[in-house]
């Protein structure tokens, strides 16, 4: 797959088959995420894959309680409650692999480093046939002192980019995508 065909077919997937991802692809996705600029060329990213199934349900089920004590009711939809309350809904979709990308809170650019990194690795995963997708509901859980703990993260490090790796039960569809605004300046 070439990079157009990759950027414009990666989607957030949300349904994955029980087929573990092996160590080398995951490696290949981690070689990958390294390949991104970040600032200075400091590249002070960090990676935690994860493949532990209790690991996961516990990050999942801590996560939906973190989001439902500490989110404003004007932000949660209530969807997005339903979902939460839901006891048998797990954050991950059954994907068998969280990658978090992290970094050091004392660098003012770690989160646009990791989220660069994230792109580069999401691309990655789907030229090889992977699905990902970015799970914003753990963000929260995994910035406590006890989330960090989870995935041995030290207390000057920040998980910014939680993202599922697995292989997908189906495509995923495309979405339409508005019109950019694009303003020009030439001479």
């Amino acid at each position: 797959m070439d990079l157009f065909e990759a950027i414009y077919s990666r989607r957030a997937v949300r349904g994955f088959t029980e087929e573990a991802v092996n160590k080398g692809i995951l490696n290949k996705l981690i070689d990958a995420a390294i390949q991104a600029p970040s600032a200075m060329n400091q590249q002070r990213w960090s990676f935690t894959i994860i493949r532990k199934h209790d690991l996961l349900e516990q990050i999942s089920t801590k996560s939906k309680i973190h989001m439902l004590r500490t989110s404003s009711v004007g932000l949660a939809s209530h969807h997005f409650l339903d979902i939460l309350e839901d006891k048998n809904f797990n954050i991950f979709y059954g994907a068998p692999v969280l990658i978090v990308i992290g970094g050091t809170t004392d660098n003012s650019w770690t989160n646009t480093d990791c989220s660069l990194a994230a792109e580069n690795l999401m691309l990655a995963a789907c030229a090889l046939g992977l699905g990902t997708c970015w799970i914003g509901f753990a963000q929260g859980w995994l910035a406590t002192t006890e989330g960090k703990h989870a995935i041995g993260l030290e207390s000057d490090q920040i998980a910014v980019a939680p993202i599922i790796v697995g292989h997908p039960k189906a495509e995923a569809p495309r979405i339409a995508r508005h019109a950019p605004n694009v303003r020009w300046i030439d001479n």
